[in-house]
Parts: structure tokens; sequence; C-alpha cells
């Protein structure tokens, strides 16, 4: 139990009036501040003026007056062996008689220019405290926005990162969340993907991203509000960033065309998303749950004649799925797309690995597969020598 003397010092309004203005400002807690304040008064102390000998040192700020109060616990003992820090009982009982034996004694510090210790410990306990209070937003406020947008300031960069400001935050943009040609300028302003928030060197770390192929989904969600609403879903999303992307769409409602919605009047909707991604090329699918006029979908811009899907499933139980698609000879290099974009975008986003034919090999195929049948069917026919031998 702590008993506590009396102690007067002059008020130090200024201390407590920098500490409200302060957490007001920075959206700090009070109270949390001022405890701060009083555990650096106390560090200072101990630090300048008992050289640490003094093991049990408190301050506090009067939350009123802006009064401080710097004091000393001594434990109240039988035989006193370290007269700095342990009082004896008969000493105790003279101040207060209701003192007991290892009960704490408080004695106030004449501590001479504390107005100057209390305004170091104030300043080096804020600097902290803003800090930390500061980390601790950021980590909060981003930790909810992880695979969200947000907008931000190209800041600076270097060989590997572009560092962006985010409001309140630095983000890092590594190499891999750079779309290939898009220049990076300094106050440049676009929108990312948050990816994660990490703790580096006591510090928050927020990692974005611009290739990610969440970022088009979000975009769509901000730019179409049949999606932001839930009338039509994006049902997937394949990407080569900077290059192109597939979305395929549904709608819940049939009277809504998905398609048209994040098309867009005269393609304005899709056209702003496309922008905003830096001229990246867009296709939207009619999403279906029949792979073959799915695949036929995202095959688009080519049209195929027909679509033949074949499923096999391994010893382990691993499905295999194939789609053979024809299409008319003069859409076949459409369908498959520079350096075979289209057709790779199109597997990824349907999941069939997808052969493209031209519709004239494939009758050429059908044709020689008739020919092949009928010359096995005539070798396999006895002539009218051999019956009547038999």
């Amino acid at each position: 139990m702590a008993k506590k003397k009396e102690v007067n010092e002059e008020p130090q309004d200024s201390v407590l009036d920098a500490i409200k203005l302060l957490a007001k400002e920075r959206g700090i807690d009070e109270e949390e501040l001022i405890k701060a304040v009083e555990e650096g008064i106390v560090t200072a102390y101990r630090r300048e003026f008992s050289g640490g000998i003094i093991e049990t040192v408190g301050a506090e700020i009067d939350r009123e007056t802006g009064e401080i109060y710097v004091y000393q616990l001594k434990e109240v003992v039988d035989e006193v062996e370290d007269p700095t820090n342990e009082v004896s009982l008969e000493e105790a009982q003279a101040a207060d008689p209701d003192v007991e034996l290892g009960d704490s004694l408080e004695y106030g510090l004449d501590v001479k220019d504390l107005g100057r210790l209390a305004a170091t410990a104030a300043k080096s306990a804020i600097s902290q405290k803003v800090r930390s209070a500061e980390h601790k937003r950021i980590s909060e406020e981003f930790s909810g926005k992880i695979g969200e947008l947000t907008t931000g300031t190209i800041v600076r960069k270097d060989a590997r990162n572009v560092y962006v400001d985010i409001g309140h935050a630095e983000a890092v943009l590594p190499r891999n969340g750079q779309m290939r040609g898009e220049s990076y300028d300094t106050n440049r302003t676009m929108k990312f993907l948050v990816l994660r928030v990490e703790e580096h060197n006591d510090r928050p770390s927020i990692t974005i991203s611009r290739t990610d192929p969440k970022l088009v989904e979000k975009l769509f969600e901000l730019e179409i509000p049949e999606i932001k609403s839930g009338e039509v879903i994006i049902k997937g999303i394949t990407r080569e960033p900077g290059s192109r992307s597939k979305v395929a769409v549904w709608s819940r409602d049939e009277n809504i065309d998905a398609k048209g919605s994040c098309v867009g009047p005269r393609g304005q909707r899709v056209q702003t998303i496309m922008n905003e991604l830096g001229g990246e090329k867009i296709d939207i699918i009619d999403w279906n749950e029949d792979p073959a006029l799915f695949i036929s979908e995202a095959l688009q811009p080519a049209k195929a004649v027909r679509v033949d899907i074949e499923i096999t499933t391994k010893e382990d139980g691993h499905q295999e799925r194939y789609a053979k698609v024809i299409v008319p000879d003069q859409q076949f290099n459409l369908a498959i797309g520079r350096s075979g974009q289209n057709v790779r975008l199109a597997a990824h986003l349907t999941g069939y690995k997808i052969d493209i034919k031209r519709e004239s090999d494939d009758a050429s195929e059908a044709t020689r597969s008739v020919i092949d049948k009928f010359t096995v069917a005539e070798e396999e026919t006895p002539d009218e020598g051999d019956q009547g031998e038999a």
C-alpha cells in the first residue's frame, strides 16, 4: 500500500495543453498520451538526477491543473539496509500511523528545473507515442482494406520499387506489382489494389499492386452499378497485365444484360476501366454453365463453328479437360491471338485445354476418316473366289 505525501509544484499547464491539442490533432487517446509523458518524466529523472540509484520513481500529471508530481516510493522495513530506497517502520509511522511493514511510502522529490525536464520528457514521449499510434492506426486501417482499391500518388522510385502516398501512409509497389510498359512518374495519381500489411522494422509496410487480377474486379465494381449491387456477378477473370484481360460475367436477373451492363452506353464503362489500366484491352464474356458455349464465348472476338468437349479422369482422380474448337479458316489466327494470347487466356478462364482447328482441316480429317473406314471395310470383305473355295 502506498502512502502519499503532499507535494507542491508549479502548475505545468502548457504541457497538459500541448498534450490535449496533439491528442486531438493526431487522433490519439488523450489518457494514453498523458501516461506516456509521465513515463517519460520518470525515465528522464532517473537518468539525469538519480543516477539510477533510486529504484522506484513515479510521476503524475494532474488531469485538471496540469500540475506535475514526481515522487519516490520507499519500502517500509524493520531494519534499513538501503536508506535510498527503504524507510524504517518507526520513521514511517511517524509520518503515517497506519503504515505497516511491507508497505510503500511515497516521498515527493524536489526536482530542480522540473519544467525543462517535463518538456524534454514530454517531447520524447509524445514523439514516440505519435509514431506508435500512427503505425497502429495505419495497420488497422489498411488491414481492413486488403483486397480493396486505394488511390495513391507516386512519391519516388528506385531500381526495384515504386513508393506511393496513399493517404496518411506510404505504400510499396514492388517490381512484380508493376505493369510492363507503364510509367510511374512522380506526382502521378492512379488506383492500386492493397495486397497485404506487414510489420517491417517495427513499422507497418503496405504492399500494393497494379498487376493482380482482383484489381480489374474492383475497378468493375467501382464503375458498374449492376456489379456493385450484386445484380451482375463476375464469374471469372484472367489477365496478362498491361496487355489483355478476359472477364466472365453473369446476370442474376434474366432482364439484365450482363455484358451490356459492363460495356455501358457506347462502351463508356469498360473504356473507363481500360483507361485506368493504361489501355489494357478487356474482353467481356457471357458466362455459361454449358462448357462448350462458355469456351466459344471465351474465344471472342473469334467465332467458333463447333466445340467438342472431352473429359478424362486419371487413376488419381484428377480430371483433365480438353476442348477441340473448330473455327472458320479466316478466323484461325484471330482465335489463336498474337503469340497465342487469345487461346491462352480462354484456356485459363474456362479451365480447359483448348485445341484450335481450321474448318477446312477438320473437313479434311473427316474425309480421311471416312475413306479410312471404307478402306478397312474393303480389306476385311472376302472376294467371290474366296467364297467359292470356302
